[in-house]
């Protein structure tokens, strides 16, 4: 029998496998539902129970996928996660407390100005080429050793989401470069390799992973790891990457000009670029591949919000409210929501920020709400988007992901706000795809080059409305700024501000 290969991807609200041949062609996939794995302990923190979810996962998902091969080699094996995280272990691997999250945990914020004042803005985005923001690992890190130095001195190594699994499952102590270049301000992304003298001043003993690119095959399975996943020992494992980049090559974003939009959890951006660029309002980082750069942007809340309007208005079938939305008139009858219901990274970065509904009114219904939050969140992909189109990088390819483009309403929401086609590709399996193709090229069973997409349905804006979204957005624009006082004022009650 042919070599197979599997891919696991730990998102946000779930943990997924898939099964391939070398051909892309899918076998058997496996989920994990767990939508209220994330402890958001206070206001602003965001963190995972790492042994228990995501090492749990990975031991249940790829246990059933090998028994799925039905005796088939398994050829490589690639993980993803969301990230960039902060696992800190001990010396039997043990976490030590539970993983702080990616941007949309903002606790560490005191951490993020003092490190921004002592090495300079501009030096930190030349060397990293992204400003030091929520997203970044490193005054995450060191708001550890401030708050939590018995927990610090316990620590003797640090990974992401996918690198603690690498870990689990071989042995071996490394982070992919795309990872490490997220985990500003320790990496030198022109240089490709960790910048000794940040990374000591920050890290301090914690040693530096080995860097390696995300398709490499960096180990294999462990006696101890087959036996708790069933994978065979000897099992080839590649570095693994972040979830969104993961995702971006099981869609085929790898070419300069092409842009993935994902509509998840919350909404991540991620273009491939033709060269290394630099934008103190972005993030700019290795691509999965040697030489290759990106520029990505997230929102703090996407999917999050719609769930959570939901569970608002009680027990309503999604379907429902999404129909709901449809009859309502673009515009929501005059109502505009601010989405920053847990802060906002891309563009404003800003952790206090707090969601805003501007215009209700007593004939305002549970409709016009959810269409607001979908448009809502349309403004801000828009004001991204902006950033993101240049003359020196233009977007010239925009590709739909994720959940949230099933069901048409909110993607055509999106193309009406912003002007611009979108491709969503025929089958979008996620990040756990990408994976199993990345693990197919560390396995040498296919070029780098190769794209297992499937092309899908366009769609189109709708210009006749882009007079109503020219004037909401400029509303929304104007909103965060004129209530950012008073909503600072407000998370400060909360609990998620300094006096």
């Amino acid at each position: 029998m042919a070599p197979l290969l599997i891919g696991i991807d730990l998102g946000t609200g779930s943990s997924k496998g898939v099964l391939t041949d070398a051909t892309g062609q899918v076998l058997a996939t496996a989920v994990r539902p767990r939508p209220r794995s994330m402890s958001l302990p206070r206001p602003g923190w965001a963190e995972v129970d790492a042994e228990a979810v995501w090492w749990g996962d990975v031991v249940s998902i790829a246990a059933e996928l090998t028994a799925a091969a039905q005796g088939a080699a398994i050829a490589a094996v690639c993980v993803s996660g969301v990230g960039p995280c902060l696992v800190l272990c001990d010396e039997q691997d043990t976490p030590v407390r539970p993983a702080i999250l990616y941007g949309i945990d903002m606790r560490a914020t005191a951490e993020i100005a003092e490190l921004t004042e002592r090495y300079g803005a501009d030096a930190v985005l030349e060397r990293a080429a992204s400003p030091i923001t929520t997203q970044a690992v490193g005054p995450k890190a060191l708001w550890v050793r401030r708050n939590e130095p018995q927990v610090w001195d316990r620590a003797t190594r640090w990974y992401n989401s996918s690198s603690y699994i690498v870990r689990k499952l071989t042995g071996e102590y490394i982070l992919d470069h795309h990872t490490a270049s997220q985990s500003v301000p320790l990496y030198d992304i022109a240089a490709q390799q960790w910048h000794q003298p940040w990374y000591d001043d920050i890290m301090a003993d914690l040693p530096a992973p080995r860097l390696a690119w995300s398709a490499e095959i960096v180990g294999t399975v462990t006696p101890a790891a087959a036996e708790a996943t069933g994978l065979p020992v000897g099992t080839p494992v590649c570095a693994g990457t972040v979830d969104a980049w993961a995702e971006a090559v099981s869609v085929g974003v790898r070419r300069p000009g092409d842009l993935m939009l994902m509509y998840g959890s919350t909404m991540f951006f991620v273009q491939q670029l033709t060269g290394l660029a630099r934008h103190p309002q972005l993030w700019n980082t290795a691509g999965v591949a040697a030489d290759t750069y990106c520029l990505a942007a997230g929102m703090a809340t996407s999917g999050s919000l719609t769930s959570w309007l939901r569970e608002l208005v009680g027990d309503v079938p999604f379907e429902t409210l999404v129909e709901e939305a449809a009859a309502v008139p673009p515009g929501a009858d005059g109502l505009l929501l601010l989405p920053y219901f847990a802060g906002e990274r891309t563009p404003i970065f800003d952790p206090h920020a707090r969601g805003v509904i501007a215009g209700l009114t007593l004939r305002h219904n549970r409709a016009h709400l959810f269409r607001a939050g979908y448009e809502g969140i349309a403004f801000g992909i828009r004001q991204i988007l902006e950033l993101l189109d240049t003359p020196e990088n233009p977007v010239q390819r925009l590709v739909a992901v994720g959940g949230g483009t099933q069901g048409g309403l909110w993607t055509q929401i999106v193309s009406d706000v912003t002007g611009r086609e979108q491709e969503v590709p025929a089958v979008t399996i996620g990040a756990s795809y990408g994976d199993a193709l990345l693990a197919a090229i560390g396995a040498g069973l296919t070029t780098p080059d190769t794209d297992w997409t499937r092309p899908g349905q366009l769609v189109h804006p709708n210009p006749t409305l882009a007079p109503t979204y020219d004037t909401l957005y400029a509303n929304y624009t104007a909103l965060y700024r004129s209530t950012r006082p008073q909503v600072h004022t407000l998370a400060k009650l909360q609990g998620g501000a300094p006096f």
